[in-house]
């Protein structure tokens, strides 16, 4: 048996050696999750999932945009983006799919993905069984080996067009080794406190325009986001209980309140649109289980809370937003809109009645 901190792998440990104790790890503990299962072997899951290759995983070759492009293809499929601390799932077809250099963007109703294509360093297709279930999938993963987007055949896909896309794309060396390497934080030189001209951030934050202005400000000022919203005051931003997302989806659910739920890895930005229905906690995680969307959080890494207003012409945009204890964004939560509406006023009004950090007892 394994110890449950112990991570068995040393560095160059022969494919072979970790193989067979990948499957001995799954076989006495059917329930761990691939990320998991990598975390304990001691590996990058990318590395886990290229150490299979010819025994049901196929690495894939780039360009990526050629197969984003033919992705369509699959039909009805579920897409899943996560970070440490958060999971989201999403039931739908690939469409109105648009990519320039090394962004893009799948614009489909149910699928709505943002893509950073610089962190898609290697790609896989993978065919296994899990819990008693076949399952076909295509994941990508970052120079670091980490997940940054999974595509995962359902009941309703075309299992011929996914055998058609891995022949085509398929590399022509299936190496089971992964070179890693390190991949950069995206805003590595950061101002002490002291050193921020906070009223230059204000000034800059009023002028936004577009909430997506939001990183370019962050940058020109060199501030994280965590250090932006703790200095920028309460004109723009206020803190709230960490339990201010499992008020705010019961709230939601209940009224049956339209709202956008954004999770991010370097790789991708994935998006729910709509009402959610079925909240569940469970353990240390808070779920959404509802028959297109997912979505599986991990409350403990909840560190800080913030309701946030960004400006755009057509008056402010409002967000609840999660952070871990690193300052990295675990998830976003906004009431539906599109550009050129103003956001809905149930949806601010339930983000303004979320209880502030001060009324924490205990």
């Amino acid at each position: 048996m394994f110890n449950e901190t112990e991570r068995l792998n040393e560095p160059g440990m022969p494919i072979p050696h970790l193989l067979a104790a990948w499957r001995q790890l799954r076989e006495s503990e059917p329930n761990l999750r691939a990320r998991d299962l990598a975390e304990r072997l001691g590996v990058s899951e990318g590395e886990l999932v290229a150490s299979r290759c010819g025994d049901g995983v196929t690495r894939l070759q780039a360009p990526w945009p050629e197969l984003i492009h033919a992705l369509p293809e699959l039909g009805r499929v579920m897409v899943l983006t996560r970070n440490d601390s958060c999971v989201h799932e999403k039931k739908g077809t690939f469409a109105h799919i648009e990519i320039g250099g090394a962004m893009g963007v799948v614009l489909d109703e149910a699928i709505d993905l943002r893509l950073f294509l610089t962190h898609w360093k290697h790609g896989f297709a993978v065919r296994e069984t899990s819990r008693g279930r076949m399952l076909q999938s295509m994941q990508f993963f970052d120079g670091d080996g980490r997940a940054v987007h999974k595509i995962y055949l359902t009941d309703d896909s075309n299992r011929d067009a996914w055998r058609s896309l891995t022949s085509r794309f398929a590399a022509g060396v299936q190496s089971p080794l992964l070179e890693l390497r390190t991949v950069a934080e995206p805003l590595p030189h950061m101002l002490c406190d002291e050193a921020v001209d906070i009223e230059s951030l204000r000034a800059g934050w009023r002028a936004m325009r577009d909430p997506h202005d939001f990183f370019a400000l962050l940058k020109k000022r060199q501030v994280t986001r965590v250090q932006a919203l703790h200095l920028v005051g309460s004109e723009f931003a206020r803190q709230v209980r960490n339990d201010a997302i499992h008020l705010a989806l019961e709230s939601a659910a209940a009224s049956g309140l339209p709202i956008m739920v954004f999770v991010g890895s370097p790789g991708v930005v994935q998006i729910h649109t709509g009402p959610v229905h079925n909240i569940k906690p469970m353990g240390p995680w808070l779920n959404v289980l509802d028959e297109d969307f997912n979505l599986h959080l991990r409350v403990d890494h909840i560190v800080e809370s913030w309701v946030v207003r960004k400006p755009t012409p057509e008056g402010p945009v409002t967000s609840l937003e999660l952070y871990d204890a690193r300052g990295g964004q675990i998830v976003q939560l906004f009431g539906k809109r599109k550009p050129g509406i103003p956001e809905l006023e149930a949806w601010r009004a339930l983000a303004e009645s979320l209880p502030p950090m001060e009324t924490t007892h205990g």
